[in-house]
Order: structure tokens, then sequence, then C-alpha cells
């Protein structure tokens, strides 16, 4: 595998996983008003 393909692999991880915790947080943020 070729280091620009493992960057962007990290970088969509990086995406995905920081979507979720965006939407966990705001749900969570949701849930205490």
């Amino acid at each position: 595998m070729s280091t620009a393909a493992i960057i962007m692999m990290v970088f969509g991880l990086g995406i995905t996983w920081g979507g979720a915790a965006w939407c966990i947080r705001l749900a969570m943020s949701k849930q205490s008003r």
C-alpha cells in the first residue's frame, strides 16, 4: 500500500469518526436541554 493511500484512508476515517462524534455531541446537548 502506498503512502498516499494510507493518508487518504486515515483522512477518511477521521472524517467518519469526527462526524459520528459531532452527531453524538449534538444529540447529547439536545437531550440535556
